[in-house]
């Protein structure tokens, strides 16, 4: 019997439990039950050519992740991956996606399906000069909404309790009354052939718990879970990223405590005026600032009767390793004391626990340590 097994029998951790007593005994729930998993990522989506999908992620994979003790995973999938250009699926990509979550199935692995990247939206345009038309063209929400059709047609076939969608990744638009429309006419999409599939939902700007406020979603719909995202201290969890507009900061970075000491703010300030995650190094970071940042997410899943998830969060290897080590630990029990599940980003990338060799197509290190801080072992 695996970690997993015994976690699941001993703390019978029920994700939809997260509902408030009287909404449980009225209704009923598709039972969506998951704790801690990881994002696979760079396969079905984002994939800037290293990746070879045959051997990128396999049945081998989903073995070790099952071993490690995970009880889910996030696969994340972008349009121009599974369609193409003029709307007809990819055979091949939409084999993978099966394939995976019947190796998935087989180890009693539950899997998230992520809707994370469409041609007419793309979580980082404003950073990389792409342009977004999903909030403003009518057209591209249907398109939008027949996506979604075709991945139920899909996807259907696997029970409820293993098998979940998240509709968006990362909705960004300056009016949230835009993203709470598409929310409303995504999930009675689905709902009409799937009325109790389990589907995920963020809030506006790149699900950061601070916009939860201003998230709408369908009353009386219990198979929901409000989905966060959190990667502060952003200086720190992307200290040296090179799609960052601070990618040249080298100065030296910490946690817990103040990221960055005044001396460095000082020093550093106008050559990153604009930058808010710069000025909020000289933060004061633990677990009690994480508890205040996700405070509107938790308190918004408490107003709605629902379970909240992070589906993102993690901290680049290029910082000192105890450091990082420890804000995992930290973030991690705040996550468990407020029952937030969550998946860590990611697999095998940048953040991951798992190396690849994109040369040979091999497997590197695995970070068996962190594993275990992600499982709740250490």
């Amino acid at each position: 019997m695996n970690y997993k097994t015994i976690l699941a029998s001993v703390a019978c951790v029920i994700l939809f439990a997260c509902s408030t007593p009287e909404k449980k005994e009225e209704t009923t729930h598709a039972r969506f039950e998951i704790e801690t998993g990881v994002n696979i990522s760079h396969w079905l989506s984002q994939v800037y050519g290293f990746s070879d999908r045959a051997t990128f992620f396999t049945k081998d994979d989903v073995r070790l992740i099952d071993s490690l003790g995970f009880d889910h995973i996030r696969l994340p999938i972008d349009e121009k991956e599974m369609w193409n250009e003029d709307g007809t699926p990819i055979p091949e990509a939409f084999k993978y996606l099966t394939n995976a979550i019947d190796w998935c199935l087989e180890y009693n692995i539950r899997v998230l399906v992520d809707l994370h990247i469409i041609r007419s939206f793309y979580f980082n345009a404003g950073n990389e000069g792409g342009e977004n038309t999903l909030f403003s063209n009518p057209k591209e929400q249907e398109h939008f909404y027949a996506m979604w059709r075709e991945l139920s047609d899909t996807l259907k076939q696997y029970p409820t309790h293993m098998v979940a969608y998240e509709l968006l990744n990362e909705a960004a638009t300056e009016n949230p009354e835009d993203w709470n429309n598409l929310v409303a006419k995504g999930i009675e999409t689905i709902r009409k052939q799937e009325p109790t599939r389990v589907i995920f939902v963020g809030s506006n700007n790149w699900q950061i718990a601070e916009t939860f406020p201003d998230l709408k979603v369908p009353e009386g719909d219990t198979n929901l879970v409000l989905s966060m995202h959190n990667y502060d201290p952003i200086l720190f969890t992307h200290y040296k990223a090179n799609w960052t507009e601070f990618k040249d900061f080298d100065d030296s970075v910490s946690y817990p405590g103040y990221i960055i000491s005044e001396e460095t703010y000082e020093k550093n300030k106008d050559t990153y005026p604009h930058f808010r995650g710069f000025k909020d190094g000289r933060n004061n970071y633990g677990p009690e600032t994480f508890e205040a940042i996700f405070k509107p997410a938790i308190e918004k899943a408490q107003e709605l009767g629902l379970p909240l998830y992070c589906g993102e969060f993690g901290a680049l290897p290029y910082v000192k390793r105890e450091n990082r080590l420890q804000y995992y630990r930290d973030i991690i029990s705040v996550f468990k004391k407020h029952s937030i599940t969550y998946t860590a980003w990611d697999y095998k990338g940048l953040f991951g626990i798992r190396g690849w060799n994109a040369e040979t197509n091999t497997n590197t290190f695995l970070d068996t340590e962190l594993a275990e801080i992600l499982v709740g072992r250490k």
